[in-house]
């Protein structure tokens, strides 16, 4: 595995009315929208990267990465049809309360970057998520989407920028 995105859900495969009233009416699975599915198999198909899910979205997922919640299934069905598929996801550092107050970003940039440790051929990689992550080093491989949007065609390209750099792989 040489080149990865590190994806999460919320914000950037979808984006109608994102907030804070209408985050569980998004995060249902009904909201993911196809033409970012298609954007984002346009930066696998560029950059031959595999899919690491970074989002809450992978607790929806068994321990062997198959689906266990209806939106799940969708998902994987989506990128399925567009010829994508999840290929790992990282490593769950979350505690009750950040899962509770659904406080991911905390602990993204360390999940990231323990995965990265525990796969050391990964040679180009880029983060895309909405939100902040509060790292550094993960910033500077982050393309972050305007949550009102979603994945856009500048958030591809900085992508393929990060990935095709080998230098950018200092973790």
């Amino acid at each position: 595995m040489n080149h990865v995105i590190f994806l999460d859900i919320d914000g950037v495969l979808n984006s109608k009315s994102w907030n804070e009233t209408h985050q569980k009416e998004i995060s249902d699975g009904i909201w993911i929208d196809e033409e970012k599915i298609a954007l984002l198999a346009q930066l696998i198909r560029n950059t031959n990267a595999k899919i690491v899910l970074h989002s809450g979205w992978r607790f929806w997922f068994d321990n062997n990465g198959m689906p266990i919640r209806r939106e799940s299934e969708r998902l994987v069905r989506l990128l399925s049809d567009a010829g994508l598929k999840i290929s790992g996801m990282t490593p769950d550092l979350t505690t009750e309360e950040i899962r509770k107050t659904k406080k991911f970003s905390l602990v993204k940039a360390a999940e990231i970057l323990l995965w990265l440790e525990r796969h050391p051929n990964v040679n180009g990689w880029a983060v895309i998520d909405d939100l902040a992550l509060h790292n550094e080093t993960v910033s500077r491989h982050q393309v972050m989407p305007d949550q009102a949007i979603g994945l856009a065609w500048d958030d591809i390209d900085k992508a393929e920028k990060i990935i095709s750099y080998e230098w950018h792989t200092d973790s």
